[in-house]
């Protein structure tokens, strides 16, 4: 089975200091950079960590609930 990216947009935002980031579809996961490239990796590691703190909570949320998991996959626009 072949595996689909998600494709999410990225904005960065040119300041004084270097430059902002964050994903206009996942609130939260923003960051900042001295160069593009800076941002970029960071970026990356704030989606991750976004997205693993959102997993945590929700577990959290549910323990001790019965609850049905499945995989979702998100399909091709």
């Amino acid at each position: 089975m072949a595996t689909m990216a998600m494709t999410l947009t990225a904005v960065y935002m040119k300041v004084q200091e270097g430059y902002v980031a964050f994903i206009e579809e996942l609130p939260g996961a923003n960051t900042q950079g001295e160069t593009l490239d800076e941002a970029r990796e960071n970026l990356n590691e704030a989606v991750a960590m976004v997205l693993e703190a959102n997993r945590a909570l929700a577990e959290r949320s549910l323990e001790g609930a019965t609850v049905i998991r499945e995989t979702f996959v998100l399909p091709a626009a």
